[in-house]
């Protein structure tokens, strides 16, 4: 058995608990390798989490809430643009 690093408690009760926490611990298993393509591994979950939030944002916004965004997506993508044509 080895104890984990760190200091020990000094209150006993604390002492008790980190005891029996570290003499009882099982081994955990060891994590699974990383993709061959970790890149495009990140990528498709970074796609998939992006996909399902944009669907689970729209259900719970309000109509106003939907216009708000939309009002300042357009002026982020419009309002530089109709400057420099002016």
């Amino acid at each position: 058995m080895t104890i984990g690093k760190g200091k020990r408690p000094r209150d006993p009760n604390q002492l008790a608990k980190w005891i029996v926490e570290h003499s009882t611990e099982e081994a955990r298993p060891a994590p699974p390798p990383p993709p061959s393509d970790l890149s495009a591994y990140m990528a498709s979950m970074g796609r998939k989490g992006g996909l399902v939030g944009g669907k689970r944002r729209l259900v719970t916004m309000t109509p106003e809430a939907r216009k708000m965004v939309a009002a300042k997506a357009a002026r982020a993508r419009w309002g530089n643009s109709r400057k420099a044509a002016e």
